[in-house]
């Protein structure tokens, strides 16, 4: 697998970035505002994130998607410290990650990549998203926040 940040000549792989967040409007702000990364595997794109500055010092990992069959293989483990990587040897000092309060897999991933959680914006996906969403068979309400310093 090789993981590569898109090139502005390429078209970010927006099925793919809407698994991650259903709305094109975020993530096209998202991507004029950070850099595409994309997983290849036998010159398919099986992966993407965007890495977002945020604030000095500070970036973070969003629109992390695995294509639905490539899932379960360590694509998303793999894109997750790439990210990390990347962002130290950028200078930056901590990256962070949000995710639904119903993303338990997500949830288990990061912890594992060394994110801690770090707090709980309340109703952000009632107050940023005009449908509901459901994962889990729960929906989806609050962004679970978490961070690592690099």
């Amino acid at each position: 697998m090789n993981i590569r940040k898109l090139d502005h000549t390429e078209h970010a792989p927006m099925s793919l970035l809407l698994l991650a967040d259903p709305s094109e409007k975020l993530v096209e702000e998202y991507l004029k505002r950070g850099e595409c990364f994309v997983a290849e595997l036998d010159q398919r794109i099986v992966g993407t994130y965007v890495l977002l500055p945020t604030r000095p010092e500070t970036v973070e990992l969003v629109n992390l998607a695995v294509d639905e069959e490539s899932q379960g293989k360590g694509i998303g483990k793999s894109l997750v410290h790439h990210a990390i990587q990347l962002a130290r040897e950028s200078g930056y000092k901590t990256i962070e990650i949000g995710t639904g309060n119903s993303s338990v897999g997500q949830l288990a991933l990061y912890q594992k990549c060394g994110f801690r959680i770090t707090g709980v914006d309340r109703d952000f996906f009632l107050r940023h998203y005009e449908e509901e969403i459901y994962e889990n068979g729960i929906q989806v309400v609050d962004m679970i926040r978490l961070s690592q310093d690099l």
